[in-house]
């Protein structure tokens, strides 16, 4: 008898991935095959080739990224700090085991040092192997990749980075203690004056509370703090936002964008920082 991993299911001879989201919302894919499956010391992790997405990274369930759609998260959640940032030589991405964001990281020629931060090997081995499209071909010498717990890394680290990217999963599991205040304080530190920080603060629709929440630490810690939006597909209702913290004014130059790219652009970084009434006004209160 066959034996399905956790998640999938077979419904008339096809295989589906059934995403429960709060057990208010599931998001079925259907999966052509399990690409790889094993469960590290942290959480379950899959690669699923899907028919609409292609290969996608799914971890306890949840699906991270995608081989169709993976670029606009990676890109947005990079280009704009890296544009606000005048000189950003060393930066610091905790999490981000699907190497996306480094690879975008990776197009600064300015950018030094590197140095990805991921508590689960399994993740980074498994995007490598099946999800080129992400993580890239090739090998950038400027990228460390330090196998360890992002907020004990970051503990040990003082006026280091320009730009630190808090590339997170959802706020439970491993992943829960890189949405609290205290670690926001901790960033704060291991940047240089005038660094900032960024990350990804969920859908202003199915989790505000934990948008809301991210944006209030942050402005607690950081003199300056701004929060923008992207469209990413494969998440839950589309709409993604992410804030950014930082110890200097944030647009003194505005942003100027020239790197190659499939999402982002000068106008639509710019536009970013737009957002819906119903955004503006949660988060006013």
């Amino acid at each position: 008898m066959e034996r399905l991993p956790k998640y999938i299911h077979r419904s008339q001879g096809t295989l589906w991935l059934t995403e429960d989201d709060r057990d208010n919302l599931k998001l079925s894919y259907r999966i052509k095959d399990v690409l790889f499956e094993e469960t590290s010391p942290y959480q379950h992790v899959m690669v699923l080739d899907s028919w609409d997405f292609g290969p996608m990274l799914v971890l306890d369930g949840v699906v991270q990224t995608t081989s169709r759609d993976g670029y606009v998260y990676n890109e947005m959640i990079t280009h704009v700090p890296m544009s606000l940032h005048p000189s950003p030589k060393r930066v610091l991405i905790i999490g981000g085991g699907d190497c996306g964001a480094a690879r975008e990281v990776a197009k600064y020629a300015e950018a030094e040092q590197i140095d990805l931060v991921e508590i689960d090997e399994a993740v980074v081995r498994a995007c490598k192997r099946y999800l080129p499209e992400v993580a890239g071909r090739d090998a950038d010498p400027r990228i460390r990749i330090h196998y360890t717990d992002g907020v004990k890394y970051v503990q040990e680290k003082r006026n280091h980075y320009d730009v630190i990217i808090v590339d997170s999963s959802d706020p439970v599991g491993p992943a829960e203690q890189l949405f609290e205040l205290e670690f926001y304080q901790q960033l704060y530190e291991a940047l240089k004056d005038g660094g900032l920080m960024v990350c990804q603060s969920e859908s202003p629709i199915h989790y505000p509370d934990v948008m809301a929440r991210t944006y209030e630490r942050i402005g607690k810690v950081f003199p300056y703090r701004e929060i923008y939006t992207a469209v990413v597909p494969t998440y839950p209702g589309g709409l993604w936002s992410f804030t950014i913290g930082s110890k200097r004014e944030l647009f003194p130059e505005g942003i100027r964008f020239n790197k190659p790219a499939r999402y982002a652009n000068e106008a639509i970084l710019k536009a970013s920082f737009h957002l819906p009434t119903f955004m503006n006004e949660m988060l006013s209160k």
